[in-house]
């Protein structure tokens, strides 16, 4: 028996033909769900890249406890449980993210492993000069944005881009050893990950009048391009998708040649989605989970079942791995939330009656495959909040000494296997406070724009999670953090949908336009760093925005305008910034001082 795991990163499921879509180019996705059992009710669980990997390799939820980190000394990994078992493994990807700080320990799991370079911001080729960079929507102006302009330049032709190579790379594996048995190849690929780069050959499905300037890289924030800019960048999305068909393609054409339907496992899937436009938004983790993001494709092939057809029982990603382990008859660990899939590819089965989602520090969310409810914190500090680790780096850094300081240490938690952890303060990318805890029926609003005010339903939906976060071992400060019983029932005082509702209006708001607010010496349209540094305007500036006094998130954001920052998040209200533009315009540039 063999098994291959064919990972897509960004995946839309509502831009797949299989899924309803009727205006991108995708084949082998339609090819694919003729072949295989198509799952519709498929969640993420720990978002969002590398936390999605960690449910992957330890089949149990990790954002309760942690941000984007590594493997932890105490997770199982099932790659790495395979090969003590005789399952021979290999991982090939273009996913730089395995080799920065914050994933260093996951494709060493594996038997062996092929990396490509290039993607995004890579830091693969050299060049001491500046690249030449056009003209372009995005607001990045930082290293990442350089190197990827540099890559490009190695990627003129579809045979260099490390997505053709990465699955060149997975086809030789099969090649090589379609003969032998028991081994688990994963191609993984980084795309459709922005920034969308794709080709003549692919863009051509989606002709369209662009003038503007370059834009296949939106920014993680809300939508203030021209309706005509939005369109753009979603064709480039699709375009780039229909790149990644082409390479499906090629993948089941080998399981066509070799005869792989007869004894290997087929698995298709993605870590989320990505907002392109929707709910006014682009991108992911500084606003909720919504359907596009967190509802995901998923495409199973048994070949001891040889079922097909869709299945509406409600999976997440902590299933993959047991499902890996029981094909190859190894049992699953204690720790692992999981549960092997066979039978739910084989005949709908249940698996679970709720799933759990979420970002570090963001909302806690539960569905029950017909409603979901997304839980914001009760305060706006959204504090307390604390990282469990034995490995303390983030995603592209270790922890600063100064940040060790405030560590304690912490007794074994039960899947630990006996050893303590790290204790340290944890920082939240976005603040759920501002969109308030939300409540939608997938039935009757599939596109979640109508939020429901249900007490009974918010209580019901609540103890759901409660017990989510019960059986996931949720550290003590998240039930604080969230306003929730950590013991005892769900009652209507702990409910938040009703108090939140002026949040979560203000947020649903469209951001006034740049051009509506003065355009003074200082204003809201001065970088944020320019601001602080001015000895009038610091004091201004942190009465209106006293977010920005953590240097954390300065070094985050300094380089952008209020204006900007409020796109980026709705903590910063437009109230706030009108406030801001009066108390800055009568004051002079530094400059001029």
């Amino acid at each position: 028996m063999k098994a291959v795991m064919v990972m897509f990163d960004s995946l839309n499921r509502r831009l797949l033909p299989p899924y309803g879509c009727d205006w991108t180019h995708a084949p082998n996705f339609a090819r694919l769900a003729e072949r295989t059992a198509v799952f519709d009710n498929c969640y993420g669980g720990s978002m969002p890249c590398m936390p999605a990997r960690r449910e992957m390799h330890t089949g149990r939820h990790n954002f309760l406890h942690r941000s984007w980190g590594p493997l932890e000394p105490f997770d199982d990994s099932v790659p790495e449980i395979l090969g003590r078992h005789g399952v021979y493994t290999h991982l090939v990807t273009d996913h730089q993210h395995y080799w920065e700080d914050g994933g260093a320990t996951y494709h060493q799991r594996y038997n062996s492993f092929e990396f490509f370079r290039g993607q995004e911001g890579d830091k693969w080729k050299g060049h001491v000069q500046d690249p030449d960079i056009p003209d372009a929507l995005s607001w990045r102006n930082g290293p990442l944005w350089r190197q990827d302009w540099i890559n490009r330049q190695y990627l003129q032709d579809v045979a260099d881009h490390p997505q053709t190579r990465t699955f060149d790379a997975g086809l030789e594996f099969i090649a090589t050893n379609k003969e032998a048995d028991r081994w688990f190849l994963q191609i993984e690929c980084f795309d459709p990950h922005e920034p969308f780069y794709s080709y003549a050959e692919h863009k051509k499905y989606y002709p369209h009048d662009w003038q503007g300037p370059h834009f296949d890289w939106p920014d993680y924030k809300r939508v203030t391009e021209t309706a005509d800019a939005v369109a753009h960048a979603r064709n480039e999305y699709a375009a780039l998708l229909t790149m990644c068909d082409t390479s499906l393609g090629r993948v089941l054409d080998a399981f066509d040649a070799h005869g792989l339907w007869d004894d290997t496992l087929l698995f298709v899937c993605t870590d989320h989605g990505l907002l392109l436009g929707e709910h006014g938004w682009w991108g992911k983790n500084v606003q909720p989970w919504y359907d596009e993001n967190i509802h995901t494709p998923l495409f199973v092939w048994d070949p001891r079942t040889r079922a097909t057809g869709r299945r509406d029982s409600l999976v997440q990603t902590v299933d993959f791995g047991p499902t890996l382990l029981e094909f190859f008859d190894v049992d699953r660990t204690p720790d692992m939330r999981g549960r092997p899939l066979a039978d739910t590819v084989a005949h709908d089965t249940p698996v679970r009656q709720t799933g759990i989602f979420g970002v570090f520090g963001g909302h806690a969310n539960i569905t029950d495959g017909r409603y979901v409810y997304m839980r914001a914190c009760a305060a706006l500090a959204n504090q307390p909040l604390y990282e469990h680790t034995l490995m303390p780096t983030h995603m592209m850094s270790r922890f600063t000494p100064a940040e060790l300081t405030a560590a304690t240490l912490e007794p074994a938690r039960p899947f630990t296997k006996g050893a303590p952890l790290l204790r340290l303060p944890g920082f939240a990318v976005g603040n759920p406070h501002a969109f308030g805890s939300l409540l939608f029926d997938l039935e009757t609003d599939p596109d979640q724009e109508h939020p429901l005010t249900d007490d009974a339903l918010e209580r019901r939906m609540a103890s759901l999670l409660v017990d989510a976060l019960r059986a996931e071992d949720a550290p003590s400060e998240q039930y604080e953090r969230l306003g929730l019983p950590e013991h005892g029932p769900v009652t209507d005082a702990h409910l938040l949908v009703r108090a939140q509702q002026p949040q979560a209006a203000s947020a649903a708001q469209p951001l006034p336009p740049a051009a509506d607010f003065p355009d003074t010496a200082l204003s809201v349209h001065t970088p944020v760093r320019t601001l602080l540094a001015h000895p009038a305007a610091h004091d201004v500036t942190l009465e209106q925005l006293p977010m920005l006094a953590s240097p954390g998130l300065l070094a985050m954001v300094g380089a952008l305008t209020p204006h900007q920052l409020a796109a980026m998040s709705p903590a910063v209200r437009p109230d706030q910034l009108r406030l801001l533009a009066g108390a800055l315009a009568p004051l002079k540039d530094t400059t001029e001082l």
